[in-house]
């Protein structure tokens, strides 16, 4: 096959993905959505096998049969309560190809240029002189990358050198921020915002130096400006990340997300590879608008989230008085027998309880009984964008009784009943009333102005961030205790 098909399978694969970004949008379209990204896919591997520069079949057919049976291995056992982790685990895997990616351009340009060398031919060649410099015997001994190196300009060397250069340095940094991000939604690593002595000193000194090694890379051509700018990019991933607290890990894994994303374009410029791109730039351009969107919903600055530099507290938290008041489900069953209005506000401790189904089925009796029943979605609820709508979807509530914040928090003054389930800080006042809370200015959902809020947790544990939530204490709050499956299993029992 010829270049002009591989060129026009990719730009068909780049619509497929255009058209799936676009039905993700939606639930109704979701499903559509995920064959058009499907089928983009296998269109881009089979025109990539078969297009210029194709070879090492077997080992192609190999690497591909083998990733195909991992991801079948992961897609089944992954439970949604793991997809944060699973998400950030490939985020890492993108960075990595990123960095291998480009030290086999920075290769292959010291192999064309040894080769040109033996042979006596200048290299890079000017344009002028390339038809009668160029000899037929170095030619022909290279194919794929290699060819297109070997037929570069000085001014195209430079520019395929920076472009290597900017891919391994965000690959590096989305590599190893993502294996921290996975450590921290994993419980592997601890979830408080943790900073070696300097903090941001370091970290822009890092940045510095490879700035530096950028220039000195430019001016010699060989390899240790490239380590050590890559060593440099690894502390900064690593440190950037591990300065955020868990509270922010949602947003987190969407800059994460949007790295990614740049680290294929970075590829895709290196290997004149039109389709990743157009890929890339999709991935990295929705990650940085979703960052952004997140960003707002939590009140923090854009710019701080990229440097590493929020989810910390300003000063001594306010201290919470009072206790907290436990219920039984009777009592809650009681409560939504007379009540008119509930809004139910799933959080990850849901997803960990695997309580959808049974929140879905107390929605159809509570609805069949005439009752008005809503879903309030924070946009960072659980730990992954989106993560509360997939999981309710998969239970089969109803997606227009699934609100935003925005749609629904005013509403919570008419509201006779609240059910928060396994959420700490997207209901936690603490974010308007405590100037010093490391959530403060941090938009919620005012849970607690409902003539009744009744929260399902385990325990009176401060949850994954670690934060008190004042909500737990105050006069209209129950606390029913528990496994939030265990807990509905028991209330679906005294709810006809």
């Amino acid at each position: 096959m010829d270049f002009g098909f591989t060129t026009a399978a990719y730009v068909v694969a780049a619509v497929l993905f255009i058209l799936s970004l676009g039905g993700l949008s939606g639930q109704e379209s979701a499903k559509r959505a995920v064959w058009y990204g499907v089928v983009g896919m296998a269109l881009a591997v089979f025109a990539t096998l078969i297009g210029p520069g194709a070879g090492l079949w077997w080992l192609s057919i190999i690497l591909i049969a083998a990733g195909a049976v991992l991801g079948v291995i992961v897609a089944k056992r992954v439970q949604m309560t793991e997809m944060p982790q699973l998400v950030a685990a490939m985020h890492s895997l993108v960075g990595l190809a990123a960095v291998f990616v480009g030290y086999n351009a920075h290769i292959e340009i010291g192999r064309v240029s040894a080769a040109f060398a033996e042979a006596g031919v200048p290299f890079p060649l000017g344009p002028e002189m390339e038809a009668a410099a160029m000899s037929q015997a170095v030619a022909e001994q290279f194919r794929g990358f290699a060819a297109i190196v070997a037929h570069k300009t000085q001014a195209e060397i430079n520019v395929l050198r920076l472009e290597l250069f900017l891919g391994v340095f965000i690959g590096a940094v989305t590599f190893t921020g993502s294996v921290v991000a996975y450590g921290k939604l994993a419980g592997k690593v601890t979830s408080a915002a943790t900073k070696l002595p300097g903090g941001h000193i370091l970290n822009a000194t890092a940045a510095v130096v490879s700035v530096l090694c950028l220039f000195w890379y430019f001016g010699t051509g060989g390899i240790f400006p490239l380590v050590l700018m890559t060593v440099l990019a690894l502390f900064i991933g690593y440190h950037l990340i591990m300065g955020i607290g868990g509270a922010d890990m949602p947003v987190v894994v969407s800059m994460l997300n949007s790295y990614s994303g740049w680290a294929a374009a970075a590829i895709g410029f290196s290997l004149s590879n039109d389709l990743l791109i157009v890929v890339g730039a999709l991935v990295g351009s929705s990650g940085a608008i979703l960052s952004y969107i997140m960003c707002k919903a939590m009140n923090r600055s854009f710019i701080s989230v990229i440097l590493g530099g929020f989810g910390g507290s300003q000063g001594p938290a306010a201290e919470v008085e009072g206790e907290q008041v436990a219920i039984d489900a009777d009592g809650v069953a009681q409560a939504l027998d007379e009540a008119d209005s509930v809004v139910i506000v799933p959080g990850y401790g849901m997803a960990v309880a695997q309580a959808q189904n049974n929140v879905a089925e107390l929605t159809r009796r509570l609805r069949a009984q005439g009752k008005e029943v809503r879903f309030a979605i924070h946009p960072v609820a659980g730990r992954l964008p989106g993560h509360m709508n997939v999981l309710l979807a998969e239970a089969k509530v109803p997606y227009d009784i699934v609100l935003e914040m925005e749609e629904i928090n005013d509403d919570f003054p008419d509201t006779d009943v609240v059910i928060v389930i396994g959420s700490n800080d997207i209901v936690n006042p603490a974010a308007q009333d405590d100037p010093n809370s490391p959530i403060a200015g941090m938009p919620v959902l005012e849970v607690w102005k409902a003539k009744n809020v009744f929260v399902s947790k385990r325990g009176q544990g401060t949850g994954y961030s670690g934060i008190e939530n004042p909500l737990f204490f105050k006069d209209n709050t129950r606390m029913f205790y528990g496994d939030a499956k265990k807990s509905l299993d028991d209330l679906l029992q005294k709810v006809a």
